[in-house]
Formats: structure tokens, sequence, C-alpha cells
């Protein structure tokens, strides 16, 4: 029974890594030969450990769902600081990848290029910013930063916190071009697991809601936007 336990925890538990739908309603349970009633036991992988905290997060953290450089779904955590200088954009944590660089440093051009349309309170010009970047599930760093940074960028500027319990999904363009969410049911199906309570979705992912089971669909708030403007404004709960 030792075995059998252990065996079926880490079949689901890869499973759960997978992403795909079709395995997050395999169960962990076994039958009493007695009555031959059937009893359902939770395991650690069922659930995200509450990767995503409930309450008011500190400006400039902000969490983001996507595929990581295993293709797998997971978490990942941005924490950023801003200094007095002269424009200077570092980023920590993200190793050599050069397309990891390459979204960051979209969303920081994008600043620079655009930040007065979102707050004149925002200098690109006499602050250096530091952003910290988080593998919360050991996956491998994903790909999709650049909106994820900007709202980062922009609440730590700002000093003013996302909010509570919520997740930032989609990326954007250095033109501004907002880009789908891959795989949409799944990667809303981690946030929930995570402890997500509000996910931000791109207006262009709404072709993809038929894919998304209705429990799923109403076990947080979702929130679209527009543009990466609305993006942060809606982040940020500012007008």
């Amino acid at each position: 029974m030792i075995i059998s336990l252990e065996m079926r925890r880490r079949v689901k538990e890869q499973l759960k890594k997978l992403g795909g739908m079709v395995f997050y309603d395999v169960n962990f349970s076994y039958i009493d030969m007695e009555d031959m009633s059937e009893h359902f036991v939770s395991v650690p992988e069922q659930g995200g450990g509450k990767l995503i905290p409930e309450g008011m997060c500190n400006p400039g953290q902000v969490y983001t769902v996507s595929h990581g450089k295993s293709d797998m779904i997971g978490v990942f955590r941005l924490e950023s600081q801003m200094l007095p200088g002269n424009g200077k954009f570092e980023r920590t944590c993200l190793g050599s990848d050069r397309e990891c660089k390459e979204a960051v440093d979209t969303a920081y051009n994008y600043l620079k290029a655009n930040g007065n349309r979102i707050s004149d309170a925002i200098s690109t010009s006499n602050s250096d910013y530091i952003v910290n970047y988080q593998d919360l599930q050991g996956i491998g760093m994903t790909k999709d930063l650049a909106l994820p940074t900007l709202i980062a960028l922009c609440s730590i500027a700002l000093k003013r916190p996302a909010q509570s319990s919520h997740v930032v999904l989609g990326g954007i363009s250095i033109s501004g071009t907002l880009m789908k969410v891959d795989n949409l049911a799944s990667t809303l199906q981690v946030c929930a697991d995570c402890g997500a309570k509000k996910v931000l979705i791109p207006a262009v992912s709404t072709v993809d809601y038929g894919t998304i089971p209705a429990d799923l669909m109403t076990a947080f708030q979702i929130i679209p936007y527009s543009s990466a403007e609305d993006a942060v404004f809606k982040a940020l709960e500012v007008e």
C-alpha cells in the first residue's frame, strides 16, 4: 500500500507539471474492500502551495504564470527597486538566456518611449531600476516577461502596489501589440491552483474563452485589458 501511495503521488505530480487540462481531474482514491466505498485522499502535488499570497504585495512585486524553459506552466515572481540615478536598468537572476533578456529590454524601452502616457510621475532619466526574476517552481525561466516587467516598473515608480492575489498574463511587443496567452485553459488552472483571485488577460485571448471549463471560469475575477497602458492601470487600480 505504501508503494502504491508513493508511486501514485509521483505520477500525479508529473501529470500536473505537464499542465494539460485533461490531467487536472485525475484524483487519488482507494476502495475500502469491506463496504466497497471509495475514499479520496489529498496529496501535496494537488495544490500549488498558494504561491500567490493573499493580501496586497509590496510596490514593484508582480506575479505571472506562463510556460517556462521546460515548456511546463509555472509561476514567476518579479520584484523591483528604484534608486536615484540616471536611467540605468539592471535585471537579476535571468542568467544568459537571450530571449528573456530581450523581453525585459522590450519592457524598459517601451516604458522610456511611453511612460508619459501612463503617468508624468514616471521618470526613466532620473532614476535607476532593478528587477529580480524568480522561477518559483523550478521549471526554467519564462520568456514572457515584457508585460509583467512593465507593470513591475510602473508599480515601483509610482510606489503603488498591484492588486491583491492577482496574476498578469500575456505579453507585448516593442510597439505595444498584445500577445495572446498560449494554452489559456491550462494556464488559468495553474493560476487557480496557486492561489490567484484575479487574473489580467489580454483582450485578444477572449476568443479562447470557449476552451475554459465553466467552474474554472468562475474561480476568480477575470480582468481583460486592451493595451499595455490599460494593463498597467488595471493592475495598479489607477485611473
